[in-house]
């Protein structure tokens, strides 16, 4: 028996956007598979890795454990928001800079959780910065990159040294 279906109306990018899925369903699947945006990735599907980060309403949040039902009317900005190829977003270019990547996998959950704590704390600590990323999981070992791009987005590291 399939779950009832019904038309949803989301706020995404900022652009609204309408889709027929059960209320249930994950944020994840839903802008990954309907609006075929990959910037969050499905990594444990738990809401502990951190790879499905979106922004609701300014706040980093875990898209493959909340249901549509809940983004009704809310704000929701992926990696594919914030910047584009030719402009990217501060924080995208400081990640970029820094070369913070190895697999990729994690960066989403990075920029994002970055982002979101930039909106609300402009000018972080550094224990600040560690603090907001300590949920996010990478397996390759690019901590020391990830960092220095999270402080070159706050406006800690102005120079490539």
């Amino acid at each position: 028996m399939s779950k009832a279906q019904t038309a949803i109306r989301l706020t995404v990018n900022g652009r609204i956007r309408d889709v027929d899925a059960a209320p249930e369903t994950a944020l994840l699947y839903v802008l990954r598979n309907d609006f075929e945006l990959n910037g969050p990735k499905y990594g444990c599907g738990l809401g502990e890795c951190g790879a499905c980060t979106v922004l609701i309403d300014g706040v980093a949040a875990r898209s493959c454990v909340i249901p549509i039902s809940g983004c009704v009317q809310r704000d929701i900005v992926t990696l594919e928001g914030l910047g584009s190829r030719a402009h990217p977003d501060p924080v995208q270019q400081a990640f970029i800079t820094e070369q913070a990547a190895q697999c990729g996998y994690c960066l989403n959950g990075m920029i994002m959780t970055t982002k979101a704590l930039l909106m609300r704390q402009p000018h972080p600590s550094e224990q600040e910065i560690v603090e907001a990323l300590r949920y996010n999981l990478c397996r390759c070992g690019a901590h020391v990159e990830i960092m220095r791009a999270a402080l070159r987005a706050a406006g800690r590291i102005e120079e490539r040294e």
